[in-house]
């Protein structure tokens, strides 16, 4: 067996009880952060790693900001967003995703993915890889294994950029001095409404995605000397891609959103209801009235398709790059 990486353990373990105490996670949400931020963090290119940090850090401190105004817009509001085991997965799984092919591809020895990797058969790999040690090659090296690495590195960037970038026009966006429009009437609609936009949401989302784009950027050049000698080439790429996930991602989540998912309005309350049950508005006392998008999909399953879709246009198109 494979020996336990005592870093990554040490640091997934601290950033759960960081978000527990700080209610930034619930119990199940605590777990699954663990779990989740385990794997990624064992993953020998810590530079997924270092972005899934960063991503936490900016998106906590995000979620509190104006908490008091966003209890005034949203009924069922909490402190500091309390995200459960539910949300902490939709909001992980591509980049979760992406660190395991890269770990099996590329480091397939390395624990927990070694316990994966036991039940998968020798010949199923269709790719030649090559083994990654002691940062011999660039993880954003598009010769090896005809791009492989390249192209699950960009989709765990694709993931980030959007997730952060929608996270940042939401809880940001939503406390404009100016009503947002819906993305697909182009009409004013109350703050905290599915698929509703605005610019200064917008450009938060552009730099959410700048940023993890810049985090992963540092994050390779301090780590990997074959990728600090090519720095040139490598920041632009990053940086672009960042940028078009962050922005590119909230627009593709707020049109989910606006269709798919259906935004509830207290008229006389003038708050929006977040609930999702089939029959959520059944003896209420105030006026509801349906203000967007179909009840087919939640919020969550909304931030899962967003980001998968996004991550795998940003893998696709930046591992064509010539």
């Amino acid at each position: 067996m494979a020996p336990i990486p005592l870093i990554p353990l040490t640091v997934a373990t601290l950033l759960s009880v960081h978000g527990l105490r700080s209610r930034s996670l619930s119990f199940s949400g605590a777990v699954t952060a663990f779990v989740v931020g385990f794997s990624i963090l064992a993953v020998p290119v810590r530079t997924i790693g270092v972005t899934l940090i960063i991503f936490y850090f900016i998106g906590s401190r995000a979620t509190k900001y104006g908490k008091k105004r966003k209890a005034q817009l949203e009924d069922d509001y909490q402190d500091a967003g309390y995200r459960s085991g539910a949300q902490v997965l939709c909001n992980s799984f591509t980049a979760l995703l992406a660190s395991g092919i890269w770990c099996l591809a590329f480091a397939p020895d390395i624990f927990p993915w070694s316990l994966v990797n036991s039940y998968i058969h020798p010949g199923s790999v269709l790719l030649e890889t090559v083994s990654y040690q002691d940062g011999q090659w660039c993880p954003l090296d598009i010769t090896v294994s005809s791009g492989l690495s390249r192209a699950v590195m960009f989709a765990a960037l694709g993931h980030f950029a959007c997730c952060l970038g929608d996270t940042l026009a939401s809880e940001l966006g939503i406390l404009s001095s100016r009503p947002p429009v819906l993305i697909t009437t182009l009409k004013t609609v109350p703050p905290g409404t599915n698929g509703g936009v605005s610019l200064g949401g917008t450009l938060a989302s552009l730099f959410g995605g700048l940023s993890m784009g810049v985090t992963m950027f540092i994050s390779l050049i301090v780590e990997n000397a074959r990728c600090r000698s090519s720095w040139m080439t490598i920041l632009p790429s990053l940086v672009f891609w960042g940028s078009v996930a962050g922005a590119g991602g909230s627009l593709l989540d707020s049109f989910l959103g606006a269709t798919l998912q259906r935004t509830r309005y207290s008229v006389d309350k003038k708050i929006i209801l977040t609930g999702h049950s089939a029959e959520p508005d059944r003896g209420r006392k105030d006026t509801v009235k349906v203000i967007s998008g179909l009840n087919l999909l939640t919020n969550n399953q909304v931030n899962l398709l967003s980001s998968m879709g996004t991550a795998l246009i940003v893998a696709r198109f930046a591992t064509s790059e010539t």
